[in-house]
């Protein structure tokens, strides 16, 4: 359970109720959900297991119901005769029943009578997990926050990106997918003007015209990758760059930027892939906003974004626009992203040592490696 809550896949065993073992039928993978339903008669017995529930629910059913259930499931599923079935019952069943499972109801949330057929507590059940989920919802609490549409494909890149056994050459082509989805996305956003024009038939077409005042800037290293769909995109676009040294969670010190002398009148798409724990797009988003951006002239594209990341920048610049593929679960104690995709910029660019990520700043930024060494490493 506490696997599953952290976003982990787990592995569970299958029982055989003849011969009373885990390893006779292999195990079934189970994935994380955003809601998961743990069952079973002595499910409140252990408190630890009790701490992990938000809801805890006991179905009470009529002593004769549950014996007539129990008869016909021992004898069609576990080919018990019913004298066999009714003497377990008596000596076993129904003394540990009243012992172990029925003072465990105290623990309960809610009690629902007449189990399944009480179709009025189900509803209501149904109905708070639905709120719950929707208070978690980030884009109802953030109307500034945009996530693009999951389909099948899109889940598919986000599987084989973030599976460790991918190539490199996989994690670029089907990264640079998912980015320009993102990156066409978040162009939706842009002011646009009304535009007539005549089509190869003489005919009228009324459409719109593309906002042409507009720029990317890309937070070194990770959102260069970003940089040939935006490209793509908006034929001649200029880039500006920000490098940020992050030194743990809330260490960041601004160490190069370079941004087009009329950014204040130009609309920005500020691109970095891994939104964390949004303190180093908080440091770039306030270091436009002293170049004179408006903030609501500021298009943040990412591909996955923690939860943690959404608050702090939406709340510390309401105005800003957020585009994003997925949410995820959170972050781990070393402020890494979970699930995740690793390292982006190591894994994008295949660098995995310090000399060759010194090389590749190096040549990004066009300056001596001396110089670059003077600067916090």
């Amino acid at each position: 359970m506490e696997r599953l809550k952290c976003g982990q896949a787990v592995d569970i065993p299958k029982y055989d109720f003849r011969s009373y073992k885990n390893n006779v039928f292999p195990s079934k993978r189970v994935n994380p959900s955003d809601v998961i339903i743990l069952e079973g008669i002595l499910i409140f017995h252990d408190p630890r297991v009790r701490d992990l529930m938000n809801m805890k629910i006991f179905v009470d059913t009529d002593a004769d119901v549950r014996l007539a259930r129990r008869i016909r499931r021992d004898t069609v599923e576990k080919g018990r005769d019913i004298g066999t079935v009714l003497d377990q019952y008596s000596k076993f069943v129904k003394p540990a029943f009243d012992d172990f499972i029925l003072p465990t109801k105290k623990y309960a949330d809610i009690i629902i009578p007449r189990g399944g057929d009480n179709h009025v507590a189900i509803d209501l059940i149904v109905q708070h997990i639905r709120t719950k989920l929707g208070q978690h919802n980030l884009c109802k609490i953030y109307p500034n926050l945009y996530v693009i549409q999951s389909t099948f494909q899109i889940r598919g890149m986000h599987t084989l990106v973030r599976d460790t056994q991918t190539t490199k050459h996989d994690f670029v082509f089907y990264s640079d997918r998912l980015i320009r989805l993102v990156v066409e996305h978040g162009l939706g956003h842009l002011p646009f003007t009304e535009k007539q024009v005549i089509t190869p038939t003489g005919s009228v077409y009324t459409g719109v015209d593309f906002c042409k005042r507009l720029c990317g800037v890309s937070i070194i290293r990770s959102g260069e990758s970003m940089e040939n769909a935006l490209r793509a995109c908006c034929k001649g676009i200029k880039i500006g760059k920000i490098l940020i040294h992050r030194e743990g969670d809330n260490g960041q010190q601004l160490i190069y930027e370079k941004l087009p002398k009329d950014i204040s009148d130009r609309h920005v798409l500020l691109l970095d892939p891994i939104l964390g724990t949004g303190n180093s797009a908080v440091q770039a988003i306030n270091l436009l906003i002293k170049k004179g951006v408006p903030e609501s002239n500021i298009i943040f594209l990412n591909l996955i974004s923690a939860p943690q990341g959404v608050h702090v920048v939406c709340k510390s610049f309401p105005r800003i626009k957020i585009v994003t593929s997925e949410i995820e679960i959170g972050l781990n104690k070393d402020y890494r992203v979970i699930p995740g995709m690793g390292e982006f910029g190591d894994r994008y660019f295949g660098t995995d040592d310090d000399d060759q990520q010194m090389i590749s700043l190096t040549t990004q930024l066009d300056v001596p490696p001396l110089k670059m060494r003077e600067q916090p490493s």
